[in-house]
């Protein structure tokens, strides 16, 4: 506990943290920094304080920060639809359209690469204890994604993009992000 406070101390406490659109990995930068080490991973021991019962909260947690992960970068931005759409969404769609496409060999393709996703998603399903079917969700979870971080970028490109939990952190938190 005592190297834990020494590295708190050394960044200049939450403090630190106090203009951040993304706390936790400005957290990890800083703690990185001073020296200090890491660990991401999932875990029983800690709980959320906050309560997501609701798609409009979750939509408004991703669009506060996606485009800030892509450096407020269109081309990011555009490489990230371009490559969602052809990992995620082609697969499925190819499954969907195929009484549109009557192609066996392109659906056999969208039907394995989905089922290789499921497969590769199964244990963050199990991890959650839910069906197994769920894990047949993960187009659909990436097309909410993709959504919410193009909702992301228009809100920035609309003056909008650092509005979060009612408060409104505006260009100086996103310039700071940016290293500015």
């Amino acid at each position: 506990m005592l190297i834990r406070q020494r590295i708190l101390e050394k960044i200049g406490g939450l403090a630190a943290l106090r203009g951040a659109l993304i706390d936790d990995c400005t957290l990890a930068k800083l703690v990185k920094r001073a020296g200090g080490r890491l660990w991401l991973g999932l875990t029983d021991t800690s709980r959320s304080l906050r309560v997501y019962d609701r798609l409009q909260p979750i939509w408004m947690m991703v669009a506060r920060s996606a485009f800030t992960q892509l450096r407020y970068s269109a081309l990011w931005l555009a490489g990230t639809i371009l490559g969602m759409t052809l990992v995620y969404l082609l697969p499925a769609a190819l499954i969907i359209a195929y009484p549109l496409h009557g192609s066996a060999g392109a659906a056999a393709i969208g039907l394995l690469t989905v089922l290789l996703m499921a497969f590769a998603y199964r244990p963050t399903i199990a991890y959650f204890a839910l069906p197994l079917a769920w894990a047949l969700t993960l187009p659909a979870a990436a097309l909410l994604y993709l959504a919410m971080t193009v909702d992301s970028a228009r809100r920035h490109w609309f003056g909008h993009g650092s509005r979060w939990k009612g408060r409104d952190y505006g260009p100086r938190a996103e310039a700071a992000e940016r290293g500015n």
